[in-house]
């Protein structure tokens, strides 16, 4: 009976997660508030408190959302790809293609949900970032020892270079209300971007 019980309890959780995604998704839309929250799931704002014992928690649920999905993708690519190269390449098309499927989250990502949230909130993003960054640092130093790049290479800055550049798209996307797609001249901008 305690195993139901806890997979009730995980569903409640996940439908509060997936409902303050699905707000975050609407173009114009307002700050997300437990009042808000819980009107949407038809609950008293005591109920979103007995999963979550505070709005940042629920921020937190979201954010570890996002990582495992990013990541989950990122080790499948780490794995399934030799060529260093083509790894940066997958590593940050994917982050453009979740952010396409992916709206609500989008707006964490870019930090626009998370004005006048708990600071480490942001920092919890910032980390993120950061990893994608190390990943990305890492996918060109294999580069680098397949010949594809210079040793004397500034994978830093090129990993940097990357992570602004899908930051960039995404806060594009956010700011243009959904309408300016992510993953809109990829193609083109990849072998700018590689270079």
């Amino acid at each position: 009976m305690n195993d139901e019980r806890a997979a009730k309890v995980g569903e409640k959780k996940l439908l509060i997660l997936q409902t303050i995604a699905e707000m975050l998704e609407r173009p114009a839309a307002e700050k997300v508030t437990t009042a808000l929250l819980a009107k949407q799931l038809q609950v008293s704002e005591a109920a979103l408190y007995r999963h979550f014992a505070s709005k940042a928690q629920m921020y937190e649920g979201l954010i570890e959302f996002i990582e495992t999905g990013v990541f989950s993708v990122i080790n499948q690519i780490e794995t399934g790809e030799e060529s260093g190269l083509k790894q940066a390449e997958a590593i940050v098309a994917s982050l453009l293609r979740f952010a396409q499927k992916n709206r609500g989250l989008t707006r964490v990502l870019v930090g626009d949900a998370l004005v006048h949230e708990n600071p480490r909130l942001q920092l919890r993003i910032n980390q993120l970032l950061d990893r994608i960054d190390t990943t990305l640092k890492q996918a060109l130093k294999v580069a680098a020892a397949q010949g594809a790049l210079s040793a004397e290479h500034d994978f830093g800055a090129h990993a940097n270079l990357l992570v602004c550049y899908a930051l960039g798209r995404w806060q594009r996307f956010v700011k243009s209300g959904f309408k300016d797609d992510p993953l809109a001249g990829w193609t083109a901008q990849w072998p700018i971007l590689r270079a």
